[in-house]
């Protein structure tokens, strides 16, 4: 699957793991043991939120690219 959604990778220290979250997609994130992991981990939680606001009849954001923050 090829992203085209922003990513937000951080580490957490309570979690002790990276987390990735996709803030064009509310409530869309994953996290892994590795940066690489957690991207991987997000690509499969891209494809089920996708699929679940099929399901639903939701709309489904068009990748816009990064944030620009003034």
């Amino acid at each position: 699957m090829k992203i085209k959604y922003e990513l937000i990778i951080y580490w957490s220290e309570v979690d002790q793991a990276f987390i990735v979250e996709v803030p064009e997609l509310s409530g869309c994130a994953a996290d892994g043991e590795t940066y690489q992991e957690a991207v991987q981990n997000l690509e499969l939680v891209i494809q089920k939120w996708i699929e679940t606001a099929q399901q639903l009849a939701r709309v489904i954001p068009k990748p816009k690219g990064r944030s620009l923050f003034a």
